[in-house]
């Protein structure tokens, strides 16, 4: 939102400057982008040509003698419509334009003190620069005086600020808007503008009648002005547009923009000879067409509101005005329109054919009580500047609450949520600064919002008022005192942060993706039926839906990365998850993704990457969180979007908190392995204090055997066996090698054990007692044979 400085200053009565302001405006959590001065140049003044003669050295230049009120100044000028008797801009000697400083010179022979300048060289917008202004100087009125600063008789003396609003803020699409957020600040009063009309005898509903038919207008406001006269507009009108980003065109047209301006209140004029005595304000039918201002045929959907005529559309509302409903310079009977519309429906509508001024504050919202408002003041200033008569009385409806908004709030919860101290007094002050009454008692207030304010609806709305307007700046620091509870010190934050250290050690690099999917992938690696959350506007469909699984996200970034010949690929991405089960459910996730080769930096080897390496790299983490003892695999309950050959579920004390495996080939036809666990159940796992043991002084025995077992006889359950039944000696079992089908539907397991004891060195016969302990169990226990028995 551009502001017009010198407009902002009419609607509240301050002396300070466009800086100042702008500074002020953004400690209350109003960013601007940019300070700009509508007109550049320096030294400006209005002057008369009083004779003009050809330049003697040339065909094209003349020699004009130029009165600026203290004397004539002999000018040198090249442009084809200058003419004596003529009112132009002169900028004088010293004066700085964007393309230099004026100097005094000679130009083929002939003195020149001056230069009579066009709008284009005096540094505006080219896109306010009418095409005549661009091939010569601009000519101003003859009742211009001479003498004074032309930049003033303009209205181009302004400055304006460039703001980055907030989207809760429509509010302050408004120059009224504007100054009531200005006035609180500076406790000042607004300065409303006059919008008084001054009717004739005749009756608006004596020639229009409106008609509803769709619940997506709640407001439709209209007057009627006769005989108005198309012109340019005042200086004051063309200037405040310009400093807003608006190019002006003719009075008709420039009173609606300023007028959606000053009161946020989008408007649209029809010429009311071309459109009959009747409005209906529908649905569009789909396949509908319209031909709009742009000269576009526009196919509509049912979605679009349209406005209409008897036989047709004339209008799409709150987007854009009908061809064949034009003002045009032949206008003579204007139909005024002040609406409000489903700022749903707007929305789609721009998005499809284009998003203006007006759509964007249909879209925010608008004050119901200036639907009126506006429309008497677009009324008013038709009559002062396009000489218009107003026909008598409103036709229409206004459906909108336009009641103050009631809010109780107490100075405690203010200072409580805000951890601030503001006294009764200042929260008071602060209310009336924004223009909201309020009652006080017991330091409880009773407050009305007015409607203008459309983002304040609860108390939290009123704190956040409270906050800015006394100062974030103010807020005193202070340690937070935090209850502490038993078990696990480290919070869940923290206890992420670290899992994401211990493995970017072990190699591995974050990614992070977005939380959106499209509905195939949120099918993808589903534990257990849920329904899932679509997003209600999303920007395209394949990011839609907030995703369950983080695996897809890392799934497209390998594709991503492969396809670019980068094949060694070791991953990792920590985030939550969204889902409804019962209610709405929010779960920190942790999926791994590995390919390629893995990089040992122990050993500075490359490992080719299989199921064993991030089964290796599980192991480690929860060896790290102090669970590696208490997990297993387990091959029951898997989802679909694994391989069935080559997964398993991760369980902690029997619970469930993960999957780990290759992705089913339908899914992923890669040699890509994935890991994916619940980091809250994770978390919630009580861990016992750390015990220390003495490095062992006395030495190691190690035996190895091997075992034929069926294939569906899990590995795992065969170490915790060896563990249980070899007693305290085993301090160590690794696997080191598995020889599939080594017999029809048997597979070989081979077997490192470590025996130890801490306080003695063992026998061999306690070696081969635990030993033979163990070949027994595992035979009996799982139907196995130890090779080459």
């Amino acid at each position: 939102m551009r502001v017009s400085n010198s407009w902002l200053k009419e609607l509240v009565d301050i002396d300070v400057d466009a800086k100042d302001i702008a500074d002020a405006m953004l400690h209350v959590g109003n960013e601007y982008e940019s300070i700009n001065e509508l007109c550049p140049a320096t030294d400006l003044v209005i002057g008369r040509v009083v004779s003009k003669r050809p330049h003697p050295d040339s065909d094209h230049l003349n020699v004009c003698e130029v009165d600026l009120g203290d004397k004539i100044y002999q000018i040198v000028c090249g442009a084809p419509n200058v003419e004596a008797n003529q009112k132009v801009i002169v900028s004088k000697v010293g004066a700085k334009l964007p393309a230099g400083e004026i100097k005094q010179t000679v130009i083929r022979g002939v003195e020149s003190n001056g230069m009579i300048c066009s709008l284009a060289e005096l540094g505006l917008e080219s896109k306010y620069v009418k095409e005549e202004d661009k091939k010569g100087i601009h000519v101003l009125p003859e009742d211009a005086p001479v003498g004074i600063d032309a930049k003033e008789y303009l209205g181009l003396n302004d400055t304006y600020v460039d703001y980055e609003l907030t989207a809760n803020r429509s509010d302050l699409l408004s120059m009224i808007g504007m100054a009531y957020e200005v006035g609180a600040i500076y406790d000042k009063k607004v300065n409303l503008p006059n919008n008084t009309v001054t009717e004739i005898s005749d009756k608006t509903s004596d020639y229009i009648e409106i008609e509803n038919k769709t619940n997506n207008c709640k407001a439709y406001m209209s007057r009627i002005v006769r005989n108005v006269e198309i012109k340019e507009s005042p200086e004051i009108i063309k200037s405040r547009l310009m400093s807003c980003g608006i190019r002006p065109i003719n009075n008709v047209v420039d009173i609606s923009n300023y007028v959606m301006l000053e009161y946020g209140q989008p408007l649209h004029f029809f010429d009311f000879d071309k459109i009959g005595d009747k409005v209906i304000i529908r649905q569009a039918e789909n396949g509908e067409e319209i031909t709009t201002l742009d000269g576009v045929d526009r196919i509509l959907k049912d979605t679009d509101i349209v406005i209409c005529d008897e036989d047709k559309p004339i209008a799409l509302a709150g987007v854009m005005g009908g061809l064949d409903s034009e003002v045009t310079m032949d206008t003579k009977n204007i139909l005024i329109e002040s609406a409000i519309f489903n700022p749903y429906n707007i929305r789609y509508t721009s998005k499809e054919i284009l998003r203006s001024e007006a759509s964007v504050r249909f879209e925010k919202g608008v004050d119901p009580k200036r639907t009126k408002e506006a429309l008497d003041r677009a009324a008013y200033l038709l009559n002062k500047y396009a000489g218009g008569e107003v026909l008598s009385g409103i036709v229409g409806f206004n459906d909108k609450d336009t009641d103050d908004k009631e809010i109780e709030i107490s100075a405690k919860k203010i200072n409580d949520v805000l951890g601030m101290e503001v006294s009764t007094n200042e929260i008071r002050n602060i209310f009336s600064r924004l223009g909201f009454t309020c009652k006080e008692k017991d330091n409880v207030f009773d407050v009305f919002v007015p409607s203008r304010r459309l983002d304040i609806s609860i108390k939290e709305d009123l704190i956040e008022e409270v906050g800015r307007m006394h100062g974030y700046d103010n807020m005193k620091g202070k340690l937070p005192i935090l209850p502490i509870r038993m078990g696990r010190h480290l919070p869940k934050n923290k206890y992420i942060k670290d899992i994401k250290n211990r493995l970017y050690s072990l190699g591995l690099n974050e990614v992070i993706t977005y939380s959106l999917v499209n509905k195939e992938e949120i099918e993808l690696f589903k534990d257990k039926p849920f329904e899932y959350i679509k997003v209600s506007s999303p920007l395209t469909e394949d990011r839609s839906i907030m995703r369950y699984s983080i695996i897809p996200s890392l799934l497209k970034v390998a594709d991503y990365n492969i396809s670019r010949n980068i094949k060694d690929l070791c991953i990792f991405e920590t985030s939550k998850i969204y889902y409804i089960e019962e209610d709405y459910k929010e779960v920190n996730k942790l999926a791994i993704l590995m390919t390629g080769n893995y990089i040992d930096n122990t050993w500075n080897s490359r490992i080719v990457i299989d199921f064993y390496t991030i089964k290796g790299v599980l192991e480690n983490l929860f060896d790290y969180l102090g669970v590696l003892k208490r997990y297993k695999l387990s091959v029951e309950n898997i989802p679909k979007s694994y391989h069935p050959g080559m997964s398993a579920s991760i369980l902690i004390d029997g619970n469930v908190i993960g999957y780990i495996g290759k992705p089913h080939p339908s899914v992923s036809n890669k040699d890509i392995y994935v890991c994916e666990l619940n980091l809250d159940k994770l978390f919630d796992i009580q861990i016992k204090s750390i015990k220390y043991k003495e490095v062992p002084k006395y030495p190691s025995v190690v035996k190895d055997m091997a075992f034929v077992l069926s294939n569906d006889i899990s590995v795992g359950d065969v170490v915790s066996t060896i563990y249980k039944k070899g007693g305290r000696v085993v301090s160590n079992v690794d696997v080191f090698d598995v020889f599939n089908n080594f017999e029809k539907d048997k597979k070989s397991v081979a077997f490192k054990i470590t025996f130890q004891d801490i306080e003695k060195t063992l026998t061999e016969e306690e070696v081969l007692k635990s030993f033979e302990t163990i070949i027994d169990n595992v035979e009996k226990g799982f139907n196995a044979k130890l090779r080459n028995k």
